[in-house]
């Protein structure tokens, strides 16, 4: 895979670091990451300014106001659009020879098999879902992908309690004791060891809840969405068990944390 004289100087700073073997070595990667929310865009931000230039995004929902806080490609403009879409554009305008698919769809044991992992060098799980993430976690680890996850973000402000370890010894996190209870109750268990990212903080939600994406507040916000006829008709996932406290500067770590394992990874000779 040949670069242009643009795609070089983009990654000169790259180049200097890890080495032209390294560089083509990241170059040449095939990644997927599931969720390109708080955590998943910032991931895929990384790579690609990294030089990671074959990158799949897999993500069912649609922009909210809500995710201007911490996610990426959320701006006003973004309100209403599909996620993997206003984030491949991103990309690409970052690295116009990026090869980003957009995939807008939910992983899960129905369609796992149509992602067709075994065809990537490295996955990403950055998913809510327990029950989705259970199952890309199994399927991930029974492949030859390098596999990293990220646990609960949420209701974190201290961003030097961000960390990594082994998934089994990662202690303090809700989400990855609940994970690990899950698998011991299916006597069912990852076939390998992998890294996660996550912080043992957890802080109560103190502000006053409301729903994650009402439409009427959405419409109204500015003159910018007036006559945005499909911020009326988009499919907003507001079925969320839970709606938790989220700040940028935890998200972006834990993105930023898991694009760092992987280049870091895919740079060892």
């Amino acid at each position: 895979m040949t670069s242009s004289d643009t795609e070089l100087q983009i990654l000169h700073r790259t180049r200097l670091l890890v080495g032209d073997d390294a560089l083509s070595r990241l170059r040449n990667a095939r990644v997927i990451i599931f969720g390109v929310g708080g955590v998943g865009s910032w991931c895929a931000e990384s790579l690609v300014r990294s030089g990671i230039r074959r990158l799949t995004l897999v993500d069912s929902d649609r922009v909210c106001i809500t995710n201007i806080n911490r996610q990426l490609m959320a701006t006003l403009p973004t309100v209403g659009r599909v996620k993997v879409e206003a984030l491949r554009e991103r990309l690409i305008d970052i690295n116009p020879e990026a090869e980003i698919k957009a995939v807008q769809d939910i992983y899960n044991a129905e369609n796992a098999a149509s992602f067709h992992l075994e065809d990537y060098d490295v996955i990403v799980d950055a998913i809510d879902s327990l029950a989705e993430k259970t199952h890309l976690i199994l399927t991930a680890t029974s492949t030859k992908a390098l596999f990293v996850s990220s646990m609960g973000a949420a209701l974190k402000m201290d961003p030097t309690r961000v960390a990594v370890a082994e998934f089994w010894k990662a202690s303090g996190c809700p989400l990855a004791r609940a994970l690990r209870n899950k698998f011991k109750r299916a006597k069912t268990f990852p076939s390998r060891k992998f890294k996660v990212v996550y912080s043992d903080e957890l802080l109560p939600n103190v502000g006053v809840q409301i729903l994650e994406c009402p439409e009427p507040t959405v419409a109204d916000t500015t003159d910018r969405l007036e006559g945005r006829a499909d911020l009326m008709t988009h499919d907003w996932n507001t079925k969320k068990a839970q709606i938790n406290g989220t700040v940028a500067h935890i998200t972006a770590i834990f993105g930023f944390t898991l694009a760092g394992l992987i280049v870091a990874e895919l740079s060892k000779e």
